[in-house]
């Protein structure tokens, strides 16, 4: 009974430290690829009316990008265009989310420009064609050098009606954002060229927005809205995966009860390996108690070896816990070779390995919760062998 508790204990809460692992990893990864691909804060303009059109278009973009800029927390704001056309290459066609954005601001960007998971080209070519994610590379089936096409049904506007814009532009950098859907549709033109491609003489669809602290967005969205007018509208990161955020926050949390309740399951296992002995050793209690060890003392013997159980297993179980996390990679490439791959699916969960993130606070609610229940659990035996009568212990002996 002591090895099956030890042995439940320690997979209780090796269970517990590596869920909690990858459940901070699985949001840090995610938020970083959030913060590091997309902007912090996207100012764009209301609907108003132009010549009989309704219209979003910034025409003086680079008053709007001045003023976000000297609000204090901002790091960066760049004018973009956008657009989403279709991208062909060799009778391969994908659909494209274009950025127009200026060289300078591209460099910027975390995931993309500056640090990305993987890139090849040469990004200071920028200006002589185009930068795409390596999802979109590998769904065209092209490679640096290549020319691929963006058609747009919004081409040049004629007496005839609008006419279908295709250009051709040659892959000088392609990118690893980290996130699979930022990849397989990414695209970057330069500012001036997007405006051509668009149709945005002269204006910009939106502003893009670094600040200095992602985490504290909602205490700075009131300024930069002061900053660019009556007219201007904000949507955060957090606006856009708040709710993503908001259900991993209650993911957490049930995944912290459901397995809280198997660390509780193996430590009431101590109960029934104490019940045992204190019924195997109901001579020895009595023949102790007849010579003067108080109740105290009996109580104290059986508390520390329930009490040992637990801190035992919950060492090995930590153990156990860290190394899974610490070594996750190879443990899921072990896995997805007998799955015989597929194992982990991008495509579906956004990021392209499962991380794990060993936090001290973790590991400090697991190692509190298994020896709090072992310590609770081991004092009911425990008083049941030193309230024991020593008459009655010795009665048939």
């Amino acid at each position: 009974m002591t090895w099956i508790s030890l042995i439940g204990i320690t997979l209780a809460v090796a269970a517990l430290i590596i869920t909690l692992a990858v459940r901070a990893g699985f949001r840090n990864e995610f938020v970083d690829t959030i913060l590091g691909s997309n902007a912090h804060v996207t100012v764009y303009s209301s609907i108003y009316v132009e010549d009989g059109d309704t219209s979003r278009e910034i025409k003086d973009f680079d008053v709007w990008a001045d003023a976000l800029r000297a609000v204090p927390g901002v790091t960066r704001a760049a004018p973009l265009v956008r657009g989403q056309v279709m991208g062909s290459f060799r009778g391969s066609n994908a659909a494209v989310d274009v950025y127009g954005i200026s060289y300078d601001d591209l460099l910027t960007i975390p995931r993309v420009g500056q640090n990305p998971d993987e890139a090849w080209g040469d990004i200071s070519r920028f200006s002589d064609g185009i930068a795409i994610g390596s999802g979109v590379a590998r769904e065209l089936g092209v490679a640096v050098g290549d020319k691929i096409k963006l058609i747009s049904p919004e081409g040049a506007k004629t007496a005839f009606g609008t006419s279908p814009r295709v250009s051709s532009y040659e892959v000088v950098y392609v990118f690893t954002a980290g996130r699979y859907d930022i990849d397989k549709t990414r695209a970057y033109l330069t500012f001036s060229e997007a405006q051509k491609y668009f149709n945005r003489q002269g204006a910009a669809d939106e502003i893009e927005v670094m600040i200095e602290h992602p985490e504290k967005v909602d205490d700075i969205a009131m300024h930069l809205l002061t900053a660019v007018g009556d007219r201007g509208m904000v949507w955060t990161w957090r606006d856009a995966s708040g709710s993503f955020l908001r259900a991993l926050d209650i993911e957490d949390n049930v995944m912290f009860v459901i397995l809280a309740i198997l660390v509780t399951v193996a430590t009431l296992n101590i109960i029934s390996g104490l019940i045992m002995l204190v019924k195997n050793k109901g001579r020895d209690i009595g023949i102790l108690r007849t010579i003067g060890l108080t109740q105290g003392s009996v109580m104290r013997v059986f508390f520390i070896c329930g009490a040992f159980t637990g801190i035992v297993g919950t060492v090995f179980g930590v153990a156990l816990g860290a190394l899974f996390a610490m070594y996750i990679d190879n443990i899921m490439s072990f896995v997805n070779y007998l799955n015989g791959g597929g194992a982990w699916d991008p495509s579906i969960r956004g990021i392209y390995a499962l991380p794990a993130e060993l936090r001290l606070v973790d590991v400090l609610k697991a190692v509190s919760l298994s020896l709090g229940l072992s310590f609770i659990v081991t004092i009911f035996p425990a008083r049941k062998a030193a309230r024991m009568n020593p008459v009655e212990a010795l009665r048939y002996e």
